[in-house]
């Protein structure tokens, strides 16, 4: 058996100081999980330098490209922990896949306008990683077993030696504006709620993207939001003439040990600073009878595209409308799990359920159909996922909301919500506004300065 070879670094709590010293080296990746202000991340991973890239080409399909994916891992190796050593990634696979990844996988409309260009999925073959384990305490260099000797001493080096970072800056050169008007966003709500009525669906995810110019570095905006709104599943990588900063509290899909969960959210109420009236909140939405019927429709979704590639009677619902709190929203989540079948790994699990459904409606297709029709631009990575996929198939990732791409001088944000026959537009159009104001207000606060 090959197993990885650790080694120890002084554990810290934020991984940035780590980060910042491979963030403009090819490939550099941050899955950070918020710890300690988030309540429920464990592991930070990053790394740089992959041994190769893969985006999609332009007529391959969603299959195929998953394809070259497994040939990857095969071709890295298999690799297991030491033992006594929890380790989520010991070498693999590290990237996105954009919302828009979707249409390679089934058949659908790509009629909205792709004005931000950003490939479909990019995803690196690494084989080394620095693991943060916030349970444990401990702090790792993880080295696949073909990772060279001279590499690993460059890489320990590198760790081990303090550095001055050159300081950056950034801030914003406008305030966000939104690309819908309220009275657009209320017709695209009554549309989707005339196919409701029609039996085309039961419920659509709509959304609204927002934009600002800006001057300066991603990395200290992703700083800045870390701080004003630590999550589980926050993320912070380069792109082309950009970034992607995640600050998503949502889990997509996670395989450990062949045992599947994901964690959907549906139901949101914005916090509120008074304690009374913040802990009425959260009570109310926990009894929200609305809420809890859009969450239970996504729990199904779920519980279907998880049947696709699990075990037949494996599929379970151990947490149903469970409360969330962070530091601006409250949310109702729910936890659906199964164990993937013997002839079926993670990447079919992906191929089964992407985009996840919780940010999708249902049905699925239909629903994203209707989100193609009515959205004025592609979602580009909104509501795509921030991923790990290692040798072993232990995978992990998130739902991309509370998202945001920075492109050249501009950066763009998304917002939406569950619509549902009942919905009132003027709540679901609040709803927006409050699940990414946190992220708006901590950039346009760089204004004043």
């Amino acid at each position: 058996m090959s197993l990885c070879t650790l080694h120890a670094l002084p554990y810290r709590p934020d991984p940035a100081d780590w980060f910042e010293r491979i963030r403009h080296a090819p490939g550099a990746v941050l899955l950070d999980s918020g710890r300690p202000k988030a309540e429920r991340g464990r592991y930070d991973l990053l790394s740089a330098w992959p041994l190769q890239l893969f985006e999609p080409g332009a007529a391959e399909t969603g299959t195929a490209f998953f394809e070259r994916l497994r040939e990857a891992l095969r071709s890295l190796g298999h690799a297991e922990a030491p033992d006594n050593t929890e380790l989520p990634f010991v070498g693999g696979l590290l990237g996105y896949l954009s919302y828009d990844f979707g249409t390679r996988l089934e058949r659908l409309p790509n009629d909205s306008a792709d004005d931000l260009a950003l490939p479909l999925a990019r995803l690196g073959l690494y084989n080394w990683a620095l693991i943060n384990d916030h349970q444990q305490q401990t702090t790792y260099l993880v080295f696949h077993p073909t990772l060279s000797q001279a590499e690993r001493d460059r890489l320990t080096t590198l760790f081990e030696t303090d550095v001055e970072h050159a300081p950056t800056t950034f801030s914003l050169s406008s305030t966000f504006k939104s690309d819908l008007s309220a009275s657009n966003y209320q017709n695209a709500i009554e549309r989707i709620q005339r196919y409701i009525q029609a039996g085309d669906c039961y419920q659509v995810n709509f959304a609204q993207r927002f934009q600002a110019t800006y001057d300066g570095d991603p990395w200290q905006a992703f700083r800045l939001l870390r701080n004003a709104c630590p999550t589980p599943f926050s993320g912070f990588m380069t792109v082309d003439d950009g970034a992607i900063v995640s600050l998503s509290p949502e889990r997509f899909l996670r395989v450990t040990d062949r045992t599947v969960e994901t964690r959907p959210i549906k139901g949101t109420r914005p916090r509120k600073a008074d304690p009374q009236a913040d802990q009425a909140q959260a009570e109310a939405l926990l009894v929200s009878t609305k809420d809890r019927a859009e969450n239970l429709m996504i729990v199904d979704l779920l519980r279907n595209d998880l049947g696709r590639s699990c075990e037949i009677g494996s599929v379970r619902v151990p947490e149903l409308f469970s409360l969330e709190t962070y530091p601006n929203v409250h949310h109702l989540v729910s936890s659906v799990s199964g164990r993937l079948a013997a002839d079926k790994d993670a990447l079919d699990l992906l191929a089964g359920g992407f985009p996840g459904g919780s940010i999708t409606g249902a049905p699925k297709i239909r629903s994203m159909q209707i989100i193609d029709e009515l959205e004025a631009t592609r979602r580009s990575i909104y509501c795509g996922s921030l991923l790990y996929l290692d040798v072993r198939g232990e995978m992990d990732s998130s739902i991309a909301i509370r998202t945001l791409l920075f492109s050249k001088e501009a950066v763009y944000c998304w917002g939406g919500g569950g619509i549902v026959a009942d919905s009132a537009w003027q709540a679901e159009y609040q709803e927006t506004l409050d699940k990414v104001s946190v992220l708006l207000g901590t950039l346009e606060a760089t204004l004043q300065r």
